[in-house]
């Protein structure tokens, strides 16, 4: 076997990270609150056993940790790195360096986004030409906040002078996606900035990008679910929406039948699987949504709402991200012949929290 699978369904998860969180990566007084944060949510959405500890979570991950987890602890295929640019941590969070360690490890193994804060003008567009020179990265990754000194500013995606600039030069370096954190808010600031409607002029004014909405199904539903049904360059990522279907799954019927109800079955090719590993562990929702999750039958007879059956699955698992980036992913799988992972028996998988190391 050169690939692990799940039932030979190939599966990419669109965001792992590789936090830094130790207090000497603390940029500003906006670091610590958000680390807390993320790690509570983890915590208020981990399945049984696999908690990680305060220990395992505050520090400074290795990319192999986060690596061998997601290949070893679960049957995740390939994933995608984000290089993240939150100005409260001094490496950003999820450090370019990692990213092109991953790369050169495991190159075919793991795809990369570039990160910029788009508030720094100029030196924005310089750092996402440095990175893509770096990384030849499938995407970039954006938040809508900066955290630059010691205050937070907001920036929104349908702005001409801060935005565009921007997704004029990703699409001039040949990059197909823009992947945007929504929905949820990182710490005590404004909302506003983490609505979806500023999206709607971006994918208008680039039909050539497609627009990736990071947290798609955690809040804005009826916004987001009427972007798919208008904008076939519109894709929403499920990142730590994936966890619900392990531990809250009612919820998870309640995201994922809003975001489908507008645009029906065609919805379902612009649903992607991501689950923030290491914050999440990927095996829970991964094996609950696999082999377990349907719509109630009465959702799908009385709202008139298309089954999530296992073809629409495999979309959402592999299909769809090949088909948003126009990478050939199959191929990606049978080049990682002869690397680390391939041969794994998912029958045995490692054990949740087993693979990291000195840490326990």
């Amino acid at each position: 076997m050169e690939s692990a699978m799940i039932d030979g369904a190939p599966v990419i998860d669109a965001v792992i990270h590789a936090y830094n969180m130790v207090p000497t990566n603390y940029a500003n007084r906006f670091a610590k609150p958000l680390a807390d944060l993320v790690y509570h949510s983890g915590l208020g959405l981990a399945s049984p056993g696999y908690v990680s500890t305060p220990a395992q979570f505050y520090r400074d991950w290795p990319i192999e940790d986060v690596v061998n987890q997601v290949f070893l602890e679960s049957e995740t295929d390939l994933a995608v790195y984000h290089v993240l640019p939150i100005g409260s941590f001094h490496d950003g969070l999820c450090s370019l360096a990692k990213a092109v360690e991953a790369q050169q490890r495991w190159p075919n193994r793991v795809l990369t986004y570039c990160g910029v804060d788009p508030l720094l003008g100029q030196a924005a567009i310089a750092e996402l030409e440095r990175q893509v020179d770096i990384l030849r990265p499938v995407g970039l990754k954006l938040y809508p906040n900066s955290w630059v000194g010691n205050e937070i500013s907001g920036w929104k995606m349908d702005n001409p002078e801060v935005a565009f600039p921007l997704f004029e030069r990703a699409q001039q370096l040949g990059l197909k996606v823009i992947a945007i954190h929504k929905a949820l808010p990182l710490g005590p600031v404004p909302m506003e900035h983490y609505k979806v409607d500023d999206i709607d002029r971006a994918a208008m004014a680039f039909p050539g990008l497609n627009f990736e909405i990071v947290h798609g199904g955690m809040a804005f539903l009826e916004e987001t679910a009427w972007q798919l049904a208008r904008f076939p360059n519109v894709y929403v990522n499920l990142e730590i929406t994936s966890a619900l279907v392990a531990t809250r799954p009612l919820a998870f019927v309640h995201a994922l039948a809003a975001l489908v109800g507008p645009g029906g079955p065609a919805a379902f090719d612009r649903i992607l699987w991501g689950t923030g590993a290491m914050a999440f562990h990927p095996h829970p929702p991964l094996e609950s949504f696999w082999r377990t999750f349907e719509f109630p039958a009465e959702l799908v007879e009385e709202a008139g709402l298309p089954q999530v059956t296992l073809e629409v699955k495999r979309k959402i698992l592999f299909d769809n991200y090949a088909r948003m980036t126009g990478i050939d992913l199959q191929a990606r799988l049978a080049d990682c012949r002869g690397d680390v992972f391939s041969g794994r028996d998912i029958t045995r998988l490692a054990k949740p929290l087993s693979t990291l190391r000195g840490v326990s």
